[in-house]
């Protein structure tokens, strides 16, 4: 890759902002591809269990994680960059303090409840959805480009490197804000934990599920209709959500009463179930 006196000036800049090497910048720009490897993970649930298909099979997902000193500056990227963004309140997801428990409770008491799933969703944010990003950040087009290689793969956002949770959040942004308008105007509340899209409301909103799906849909995304769910109670991100509480599911819940049994030293399952129950104010039955 041959840099002009400009670009060269620009690297330097961007090496400077990511607190890196300027020379270890320039050679993982010029051998991107090199700097990833590839494996297969088991899909698992909101609460650990592992995905499978009707006939039993277990759902496996591919796994694309950077390695090198590509990993360095993605987690750089991360760092200087990608953290210090102010991210909206209705995000629940990849961000510092909040998780599937806070994207629950938001629609705890709201009697109607939509909610539905993104498919494959890192690699269907496509590089020019990121090369927004960056520019929206104030980067210059060339600046934007390079940051646009370096947390890209294949045209997408590759699911495992550091960079990804948090560019698939402020890449989704200009669909969450016209979620957020329609919303709003319906006495709707919206929240997304990753790829989980949630939206409830004390009023029937039966009506809007259409103009919803249509804004995601024409926004290049694909929704998961056999994820996709309009109801009074459901789980919503692994959580079951009532009126006055939430709980954890049963499954959930049975895990923890045999931990009670066992003579393990850690409980997972009945600390889980303690940072869900925390939240409420009035006691869940056991």
């Amino acid at each position: 890759m041959n840099f002009s006196r400009f670009e060269k000036n620009q690297l330097k800049h961007l090496a400077a902002k990511l607190k890196c090497c300027h020379d270890e910048l320039k050679f993982t720009l010029e051998d991107i591809d090199d700097s990833y490897y590839e494996y297969s993970k088991y899909k698992k649930d909101k609460d650990g269990f592992i995905k499978t298909y009707y006939d039993g099979t277990p759902k496996k997902r591919t796994i694309t994680p950077s390695k090198g000193a590509l990993k360095k500056i993605q987690s750089s990227i991360k760092r200087n960059i990608l953290d210090n963004v102010v991210i909206p309140i209705h995000i629940q997801g990849g961000v510092k303090g909040k998780s599937n428990i806070t994207n629950a409770k938001a629609h705890q008491g709201k009697k109607y409840k939509f909610t539905t799933d993104l498919q494959d969703f890192f690699p269907a944010v496509r590089t020019s959805l990121v090369y927004s990003v960056f520019l929206n950040l104030g980067f210059t087009n060339v600046q934007a480009n390079w940051l646009t290689r370096l947390t890209t793969y294949r045209y997408g956002l590759p699911q495992g490197a550091p960079t990804s949770p948090a560019l698939s959040n402020l890449s989704f942004i200009p669909i969450d804000e016209k979620l957020i308008s329609l919303n709003y105007s319906h006495g709707i509340t919206y929240t997304r934990y990753i790829d989980d899209l949630t939206f409830s409301s004390a009023n029937d909103f039966k009506d809007k599920i259409p103009e919803i799906l249509s804004i995601v849909i024409n926004g290049g995304f694909k929704v998961n209709y056999r994820k996709t769910l309009y109801c009074g109670k459901q789980t919503i991100t692994g959580i079951d959500v009532g009126n006055n509480y939430i709980d954890a599911p049963l499954k959930i819940r049975e895990k923890a009463k045999d931990e009670q049994l066992s003579n393990s030293t850690t409980k997972p399952y009945t600390t889980y179930l303690k940072r869900i129950r925390q939240t409420n104010t009035k006691k869940v039955r056991k």
